[in-house]
């Protein structure tokens, strides 16, 4: 009975083992590529799937969105001025065999497709292009980067450059610009509001020279404006017209 046993064990740990080859458990966010004999068979997933031991291979393809983060690039500007770029890529696989069948690796052949693209878009832009239209750019570099990893069954959704690393020396120069541009501001609101007081003293002006009642009036508040201001005794001369005013309104 122990040898019958024993000559038993091996086949059932043998059928064990091909059971386990044979069943396969897909989460739903992963699909199987199957080859069979070498040749395409088709997806299977999610779930729980069969597979023929010693015939039939899976390749796991992970359908979620993937991340990547482009290292950061060299570049020379069109304006000749050398920066560190550095991006970040979203994307998933919308087909799964031909994730498999096309490529060898999806996941590098992605990474080196942004890293040669984020180099030549950046190169074909100003500084300040890069600075200042940065969703511009991202636009180009999704568009260009989806066209090349279509073939492979990819979808690249989003493309974000997340850095640009600026040599010493042009970063002072930007500062010393931002600083001449808000001078130039500072001064060109300064000069707006000495045009608009000006406007103002002068239709003031206007409306005093038809109104003599209004000078003197003028006249009298500034009076109590420096009165009150000052605690010395000031002399002020007095006008002949603001005392012919009093005198004709006595005399009447």
């Amino acid at each position: 009975m122990a040898a019958l046993l024993g000559g038993f064990l091996p086949l059932v740990l043998l059928a064990f083992l091909l059971l386990a080859s044979a069943v396969k458990v897909l989460r739903e966010y992963e699909r199987a590529v199957v080859f069979r004999l070498g040749r395409l068979q088709g997806v299977k997933g999610p779930g729980l799937i069969l597979l023929i031991p010693g015939i039939d291979k899976m390749v796991r393809v992970s359908l979620r969105t993937e991340t990547l983060d482009v290292p950061p690039q060299d570049v020379i500007t069109r304006d000749n001025v050398s920066v560190k770029v550095n991006a970040v890529i979203f994307f998933r696989v919308l087909d799964a065999p031909k994730a498999v069948v096309e490529v060898s690796n999806y996941l590098y052949a992605t990474s080196q497709i942004a890293q040669t693209t984020l180099r030549s878009i950046c190169g074909q832009a100003d500084l300040d292009e890069i600075l200042s239209e940065r969703e511009k750019l991202n636009r180009d570099l999704q568009k260009i980067i989806d066209q090349q990893t279509e073939p492979w069954g990819v979808k690249v959704g989003v493309v974000e450059i997340k850095q640009v690393d600026l040599p010493q020396e042009m970063q002072r120069a930007i500062a010393r610009q931002a600083e001449a541009e808000r001078e130039r501001r500072a001064k060109v609101i300064n000069a707006e509001g000495e045009f608009q007081a000006a406007q103002k003293l002068a239709e003031a002006a206007k409306i005093i020279s038809t109104e003599p009642a209004a000078l003197q009036l003028r006249y009298l508040q500034t009076l109590a404006e420096i009165a009150t201001e000052n605690n010395s005794t000031t002399i002020f001369p007095v006008p002949i017209d603001f005392l012919k005013a009093f005198m004709t309104k006595m005399g009447s």
